[in-house]
């Protein structure tokens, strides 16, 4: 499937700002099962320096400079993005406790790659992973497949969690949304990374598009998709496995993938420094369509 991602986000300032630095995740990258056909990122007020760059982790990252003093801020990724079906899932897969294993003795190039994502990071500290641990251990019992264990995690995180957009705030730390049960794709995602890495398995975060369907009958709406979270885990042998427990699904054709990380703080939309503004209002606007083509 071919899809059009059209993302705006627009910060309007109380004071004037003199000078903004940047960094945009915005930009789709590449993997085995999604191709980016072409692209754009408009800026306004036009940045007096813009360099591309790939992150730690292989992320596409635009970094730029704004000196023109400004009110407004408006950054506008535009993206046609080809997205395949990918492969099912591993018919079998190594017991949880031998990824724990093979990642902690860092066995092949693979693994140590991997252990990245199984240590504590900012928005998955380790002192959220007790009560993470607790919660998982039911979806792990001794030898059981990591693929199925992660698959059950996942099922269970949807079906115990509800969507409340109102209920956390990007603050909101793991321990809290498992005692509220409630929030939106980025905590739903941060607790089950917190479940995995606590077992010693490596997950990370991802960040991206769903699309989404109107209701039978309703138009569909221009602006009423939202950027995404969800995440993968590592399966020795066969990669990463991606999992969406807002949604009880692997993704596949209806997601598309902007980047990843240990935690959202590594994926941020847009980020910065800036000089002045006072109190500021964010707007931000999503849109994913069927691609008119090239």
């Amino acid at each position: 499937m071919i899809h059009r991602v059209v993302h705006v986000t627009e910060y309007l300032y109380a004071e004037r700002v003199s000078t903004s630095h940047h960094d945009l995740h915005l930009l789709p990258r590449a993997t085995p099962e999604q191709t980016c056909l072409g692209e754009e990122l408009e800026i306004a007020p036009a940045p007096a320096t813009r360099r591309e760059r790939t992150d730690d982790f292989g992320n596409r990252c635009t970094y730029v400079e704004i000196h023109e003093p400004h009110n407004h801020l408006r950054v506008t990724s535009s993206a046609d993005v080809e997205v395949a079906q990918p492969a099912p899932l591993p018919v079998t897969s190594a017991p949880w406790e031998g990824v724990r294993d093979v990642v902690r003795a860092g066995a092949d190039a693979e693994a140590r790659a991997a252990r990245a994502f199984a240590f504590s990071s900012p928005y998955v500290p380790a002192s959220t992973w007790a009560a993470a641990r607790e919660y998982a251990l039911p979806s792990f019992a001794a030898g059981t497949p990591v693929v199925e264990a992660a698959r059950a995690l996942t099922a269970r995180l949807h079906a115990d969690f509800a969507y409340d957009s109102r209920a956390t705030t990007i603050a909101t730390p793991v321990d809290e949304v498992l005692r509220l049960r409630r929030g939106v794709c980025q905590d739903f995602a941060h607790v089950q990374i917190a479940c995995l890495r606590a077992l010693g398995v490596p997950a990370r975060y991802v960040s991206g598009y769903l699309v989404t369907r109107p209701p039978p009958g309703k138009p569909r709406l221009v602006g009423a998709d939202a950027s995404h979270a969800w995440l993968a885990v590592f399966v020795p042998d066969h990669g990463w496995l991606p999992l969406d427990p807002t949604n009880d699904v692997v993704p596949g054709e209806q997601h598309v993938t902007v980047a990843w990380g240990r935690d959202y703080s590594d994926v941020t939309p847009v980020r910065g420094v800036i000089m002045g503004g006072g109190r500021h209002d964010l707007w931000v606007s999503v849109d994913v369509m069927p691609s008119p083509g090239p």
